[in-house]
């Protein structure tokens, strides 16, 4: 792209999003606006809407590779205003930071990889193709966003060679850490039914408590990692919490009709989500059959371990943070999950973003110095991948 007057402000854009009332799946303009951009630098843009989801990818170039960024504008609920030292959705900067619903995750790191593929267009004949994939459903369901959208350029032939999320993957401080991995995520409800009596005649009843605790204690009592107690390499141990156990019975001289448990088992690559599936299968029907009583189980996955393994990708991702900042960034695999969980089918995939200390709480924030270093990280993260990997990325093969 030839040089012109044009530029972006990230903090400008960045403020600009948080205005958008996006808490999802509502988009209120925010895809809008990042359309409009993104056309004025030459992007095509292509929306999928998805039930009430709306989604886009843009891209920019025919050829390969296809470096491509991937984020949401979509946030989670401010909650009451009035636990807010600021306008939740006012985007006000004071004391050098920027305050909003979305300042770190992540419509901050969205506006600095814009206001970066400017600079780089701008400076840059582009061999290769740079793309955004930009969602609305990643803090909802996760189920109208990057995972249909995937499928669908993967039906219209897209190839994206490799992704970076633009995740808050930092705990402290810009360039502590790159995720280029995420642990699975399984959530269970178990539900055991009884016959609700009198706790004086306990033989007329069927108390549904007992059995659920022996479940429960079941679950509990397996090293999940056995072969790997300090977890595999690149991950921390899996680990299952109880979250619930409801019995929805305020009263001392009830046995109650059922009881339920709720719990969620984060695990690295030596599982499966089919295989902790059919082993809560198999622990719940043994109860089962020694209480004679009624067992449901209601198991979803709401994502399967990944890593990418350490090469070449996530070398240039390190030296482009170290090269701004003076920091090496760490690899882990640490945290929730994200939508790197389901473009890890498609392309080699890490996250680098803000930090993320106050997301997903009142009055988050990040400081503007961090949203600007962000995008001079991003745009070196532009110059090393293509003075790199020049050569066209062969098309990934799908079983």
């Amino acid at each position: 792209m030839s040089e012109t007057g044009n530029t972006v402000d990230p903090l400008a854009l960045a403020q600009a999003l948080i205005r958008c009332r996006s808490v999802t799946p509502r988009d209120d303009g925010a895809l809008d606006l990042l359309q409009s951009q993104l056309q004025a630098l030459g992007f095509s843009v292509k929306r999928y809407q998805f039930d009430d989801v709306d989604n886009f990818y843009a891209r920019i170039g025919t050829e390969g590779p296809n470096f491509c960024f991937a984020g949401h504008t979509d946030v989670v609920p401010a909650g009451s205003t009035k636990d807010w030292d600021t306008d939740p959705f006012g985007a006000e900067v004071r004391d050098g930071q920027l305050w909003g619903r979305g300042a770190a995750d992540m419509k901050g790191a969205i506006a600095a990889f814009i206001a970066a593929t400017e600079r780089y267009l701008r400076r840059n004949p582009l061999h290769g193709s740079i793309s955004l994939l930009i969602t609305g459903d990643e803090e909802g369901e996760a189920i109208n966003g990057t995972k249909r959208v995937l499928q669908a350029l993967q039906q219209d032939g897209e190839n994206i060679s490799h992704c970076l999320v633009g995740e808050p993957s930092n705990p402290k401080a810009l360039g502590d850490e790159i995720k280029n991995g995420r642990r699975g995520s399984l959530n269970g409800i178990i539900t055991v039914n009884g016959q609700q009596g009198h706790v004086a005649y306990p033989e007329r009843a069927q108390n549904p408590i007992p059995p659920l605790m022996a479940i429960l204690n079941r679950l509990y009592a397996r090293l999940l990692d056995d072969k790997e107690p300090d977890g595999v390499p690149g991950f921390q141990p899996s680990n299952l919490e109880v979250t619930s156990i409801d019995v929805d019975n305020p009263a001392h001289n009830i046995i109650p009709a059922s009881a339920s448990a709720r719990f969620n088992i984060r695990f690295n690559v030596a599982h499966t989500g089919a295989q902790l599936c059919e082993w809560i299968e198999a622990e719940a029907r043994k109860e089962e059959r020694h209480h004679q009583c009624a067992i449901t189980l209601d198991l979803k996955v709401m994502g399967e371990a990944f890593l990418t393994p350490p090469g070449s990708f996530t070398s240039l991702l390190q030296k482009a943070v170290q090269d701004i900042t003076g920091r090496k960034p760490a690899l882990t695999t640490g945290g929730g999950t994200s939508d790197a969980r389901f473009i890890k089918d498609f392309a080699p995939v890490a996250e680098f973003g803000l930090t993320g200390a106050s997301m997903h709480k009142v009055n988050e924030h990040v400081a503007v110095s961090d949203i600007h270093t962000l995008s001079e990280i991003y745009q070196r993260v532009l110059n090393l991948y293509f003075a790199e990997f020049e050569v066209a990325t062969p098309p990934i093969v799908h079983s």
